[in-house]
Order: structure tokens, then sequence, then C-alpha cells
């Protein structure tokens, strides 16, 4: 079992940044492909980044591509999501999930929510406008 908490929501002005980060407890993630997902209110969850268990591949989504970065610290058995530049319609509870890959899958990376599993509870990140 993998416990996973978010941190780092909050309310911003936009134009404004916040870093989420994503701890996990009970396994290391280090054998774990990570992604973050987000939804707003009234809409369905919605992919946003994903990693491979080493860091190597990256995936956005074409609506946060250049604004957001995702990193992970497997030492420190967390990821963490830096967004910059928010706009209003970042506004969402932003979620993050790990599934478990086996060793030899270095590049191995996921947007298919259904493909997870593990979540957190999910931080709320709000921009003003």
């Amino acid at each position: 079992q993998v416990q996973l908490v978010e941190s780092g929501g909050g309310l911003v002005q936009a134009g404004g940044s916040l870093r989420l980060s994503c701890a996990a407890s009970g396994r290391t993630l280090i054998n774990y492909i990570m992604g973050w997902f987000r939804q707003a209110p009234g809409k369905e969850r919605e992919f946003v980044s994903t990693i491979s268990r080493s860091g190597s591949t990256i995936y956005y989504a074409d609506s946060v591509k250049g604004r957001f970065t995702i990193s992970r610290d497997n030492a420190k058995n967390t990821v963490y999501l830096q967004m910059n530049s928010l706009k209003p319609e970042d506004t969402a509870v932003y979620y993050c999930a790990a599934r478990r890959v086996p060793e030899y899958s270095t590049y191995v990376t996921s947007s298919r929510e259904y493909e997870y599993d593990y979540w957190g509870q999910g931080t709320q990140v709000t921009v003003s406008s």
C-alpha cells in the first residue's frame, strides 16, 4: 500500500506561482510512475502531468505545457508540481497518483487515470483574476 498526501495548495492571484508536493509513505516511490491530475468544479478529473520512475520521461497536458514543471525526489519519496503563470482556469483540486511498474520500465508514464493504483486526497488550488 502507498499513502499519498498532497500539500502546497492555496489561493493565489493570476500570474502567481505555487508548488505542490506529494509525499508518499508505506512504499518507496522508486518503482512507481507518478501523475498529477486535477478536477475543476462541475468538470471531470483531467490529466495534468506524468513522470517516469527515473524522471527521464515527462509529459504535460497542452493546457499547462510551458507553465508547470513536474519533478521527483525518490530519496525523499516526494513528487512536486511547480506551477507558474497561473490562470483562473487552473482552479481545481489537484491530485497526485501512483502506479507501480516493473523495474525495467524506466521510461513508462501514463496520462490515463484508470491506470493508477493509488491516489491522494487532493489539495485545492484557487487562482483569482
